[in-house]
């Protein structure tokens, strides 16, 4: 099939997104992945959004629960690995991977909402289940180190706060072509629960603009993506709040792209709708540090999507 041009960005800025979605869709090869669900799968794809006046890439389509990827990025701020903290404040994006490990590892069959609600009530429950292993936050915030004794062994040293040395660079050193922030952990990549998705994070000054390039080494364009584009937004607004300069634009890029097959009847219903009004962030604080702000620090303007389209999460 030919593929289908992805839209100019002189039409509405969620275009790109539908039309990386019908490219996909219509022309993309169907593949076997790690779920077993199968997939449509593109090698290689770019969006573009300029956030300059409070402008984000909150998807109109549909309803993206902003809050719920909100408290998500404050989450990895937090360098948080356990999920009893998202359980605490209704956020149910990560519940599917731990509650899998407990019923490969136990044996025991436990549905899901009981699984979460007992790691809600019962924290060394959740300090035994609900972990996640050394995911996104623990390398943001907490990269490991280790140094030789003088017997030769080693040991942990201090950890590296990636974010905050990207606070420090972009205020000191804005030229840099090192302001980067690295999810991606090779020694570590077998003790998650899931390798990082987005793992890359490059940040670019020009003309006092903060722009984000966000690599992506797999999206899942009908899920996954509309909470991504709206969290690498979301902490380049924060970023350059801290350290005084305007939003620029969020560069998205995506390796293996893909939409899974059993979320055939969320693509073709959304691919039937059409954006509507431009959603802004008001951010009503500048807090003391980039871990230091709150979900109600947050305001989302003129937002009135479309009804959601539920579909299930592939694990």
């Amino acid at each position: 099939m030919a593929t289908q041009p992805i839209p100019t960005v002189s039409a509405h800025p969620e275009q790109q997104y539908l039309g990386l979605m019908r490219q996909i869709w219509t022309a993309g090869s169907e593949r076997s992945d790690r779920t077993g669900v199968g997939t449509r799968s593109i090698a290689g794809a770019m969006l573009r959004y300029d956030l300059g006046d409070g402008a984000m890439p909150l998807l109109t389509t549909k309803r993206v629960y902003w809050k719920t990827a909100t408290r998500e990025m404050l989450w990895f701020l937090t360098g948080e690995t356990n999920i009893r903290p998202l359980v605490l404040q209704g956020v149910k994006i990560w519940n599917e991977w731990p509650h899998a490990r407990y019923v490969k590892e136990t044996g025991k069959e436990i549905a899901l909402e009981d699984f979460v609600q007992r790691i809600a009530d019962d924290e060394a429950f959740a300090q035994k289940w609900g972990d996640l292993g050394p995911v996104y936050g623990k390398q943001w915030v907490d990269w490991p180190t280790y140094r030789r004794r003088e017997d030769g062994l080693f040991e942990k040293g201090q950890g590296i706060n990636q974010v905050a040395d990207v606070v420090e660079s972009l205020r000191n050193n804005p030229g840099s072509r090192r302001h980067i922030i690295e999810g991606w952990n090779v020694a570590e990549l077998d003790q998650m629960a899931l390798p990082p998705c987005h793992k890359t994070y490059q940040f670019h000054v020009a003309d006092d603009r903060l722009n984000c390039m966000l690599y992506q080494r797999s999206c899942d364009v009908a899920l996954g993506l509309p909470f991504n584009l709206w969290s690498a937004a979301l902490l380049t607004r924060m970023l350059a709040q801290q350290v005084g300069l305007e939003p620029g634009e969020l560069i998205w890029m995506g390796g293996d792209v893909h939409l899974y097959l059993n979320h055939a009847h969320l693509i073709e219903e959304q691919l039937t709708r059409t954006p509507s009004g431009h959603p802004t962030l008001e951010i009503t604080r500048k807090p003391e540090t980039i871990f230091d702000y709150k979900i109600e620090d947050f305001v989302v303007h003129d937002y009135a999507p479309l009804p959601p389209i539920k579909a299930p999460v592939a694990v």
